[in-house]
């Protein structure tokens, strides 16, 4: 057993954290708009391989080890993933000898699945949203679950398992009970599959009930990794808010400008959805003397330098678009900046009034002219289609298709997830129709919200 006065382990393992081996808590002194309450940041990236998942990691297999489904031989495991838990699960599973399968979505920043691949795991890029979304008719989820009917491969599903709020309630709530020495008030944590803020604050809550337990969440079409909208949560199994005592939405700029803040000012290497935890907090607890309130920093900056530069491109001058060589030449940087040009006409179609939500849909529904136009493939189509919608493949968009309607219709653009359709809407509106909109999540907001689809 590894020495923790000492700091001396014979394997990675053994740093796992635990009652007796915590990840940190801090003091947060010059971001926080309070006089009286006080404001901790525990600091999660202190895991051994990097973030709060490695709690999660480590104890879906050592679940899976002691069911006697993982091991002998099945040595192989598979899980959709924005990331984090992969890297926990890959590297628990490098020690244990399992390999690691993961499909994910392809927007996940390069860096967590250079990383990810770089640790070994055999990574499988999917058009899906950045966290996988449960109940969509494709993507990751459903890919991991088609992998795992094979021989020698386990799903551990970090989604269902009830090994994952179990990590928390073994581990995370004990720490930060012993760390407050039993003061603290307020618990608030970011909302992903919510094993975290529902394992810990069980805990917490059969040592004093007054605790308040508080979740965060991203806005609809956020682009925080690792947490889910509100509209997403509804899907996730460990989503209990009958046992929180409040929620509160978070945008993208406010929590990379906080995110930033605590870099520069409290020299807290944390990442954006560590300071969407943290706005949220700001929102929801008062200034009051007594008040101790602990915010789980999921994991630090490093992994988000892309989503970094897009959110705040005024701290980074010197990396504009590409320019081309005064000799006339592109030198290869034509395509670097046509890719930049879409992924920015992208980025503000995903902010803007033409993405909208199932309510929106509803009220545009009860208009005559108003036509779906699915742009997946003929094979998507046929398993499975919104009824009346016009199958034209994204591939075959063009002005003139017999399929269009008049220019006056308003259409509304629908795909798996939400973003290929968000590219069709852009080359519909070049086109010259002007009221086209990009239902958000795709079919399976659709599908979450009771609606039948029909198969040809």
């Amino acid at each position: 057993m590894g020495n923790h006065t000492l700091r001396n382990y014979e394997s990675m393992l053994e740093l796992l954290s635990n009652e007796d081996n915590p990840t940190p808590i801090v003091q947060l002194n010059k971001v926080t708009p309070y006089k009286h309450t006080k404001v901790y940041a525990k600091l999660e990236w202190y895991n051994p391989f990097g973030s709060v998942k490695d709690r999660v990691a480590a104890n879906l297999i050592r679940d899976a080890e002691e069911r006697g489904v993982l091991g002998g031989d099945t040595k192989h495991l598979v899980e959709p993933t924005s990331g984090g838990t992969g890297m926990g699960l890959v590297m628990v599973a490098n020690l244990k000898g399992y390999t690691l399968t993961t499909p994910l979505s392809s927007d996940i920043p390069q860096t967590k699945k250079t990383v990810l691949r770089f640790f070994g795991t055999d990574v499988i890029e999917l058009d899906d949203t950045l966290c996988p979304a449960p109940g969509a008719l494709e993507g990751a989820m459903v890919r991991a679950s088609d992998i795992a009917e094979q021989p020698g491969f386990h799903q551990l599903n970090q989604y269902k398992n009830s090994a994952n709020p179990d990590a928390h309630y073994r581990t995370t709530g004990p720490e930060i009970w012993k760390q407050t020495e039993g003061s603290i008030t307020h618990y608030v944590c970011g909302l992903g599959t919510c094993g975290t803020i529902t394992g810990t604050g069980r805990y917490l809550k059969e040592k004093n009930s007054e605790i308040r337990v508080l979740g965060v969440a991203p806005v609809e079409g956020h682009d925080i990794p690792g947490v889910r909208s509100k509209r997403q949560l509804m899907l996730t199994d460990f989503f209990h808010p009958e046992e929180y005592d409040g929620t509160q939405d978070i945008d993208n700029l406010e929590a990379y400008e906080l995110c930033a803040r605590l870099n520069r000012e409290e020299g807290i290497i944390a990442g954006p959805s560590s300071a969407m935890a943290l706005a949220g907090a700001f929102k929801m607890v008062p200034d009051e003397e007594g008040l101790v309130v602990v915010v789980m920093f999921p994991d630090n900056i490093f992994k988000y330098t892309e989503s970094v530069i897009k959110h705040l491109p005024d701290l980074f001058p010197t990396l504009e678009s590409p320019v081309t060589p005064s000799n006339g030449s592109n030198g290869g940087d034509s395509a670097s900046s046509e890719e930049l040009l879409l992924r920015t006409l992208l980025d503000n179609a995903r902010s803007s009034e033409d993405v909208i939500d199932m309510g929106g849909v509803e009220d545009l529904m009860d208009e005559e002219d108003t036509v779906f136009i699915d742009v997946r493939t003929p094979e998507q189509f046929a398993e499975g289609h919104i009824e009346d919608s016009i199958n034209i493949p994204e591939t075959e968009l063009k002005l003139g298709h017999a399929a269009l309607p008049s220019k006056d219709a308003t259409i509304i653009a629908v795909c798996n997830v939400g973003n290929v359709s968000l590219r069709s809407l852009l080359l519909l509106k070049a086109m010259g129709y002007k009221n086209v909109k990009n239902l958000m999540g795709g079919l399976g907001s659709w599908v979450a919200e009771g609606n039948m689809l029909e198969e040809s």
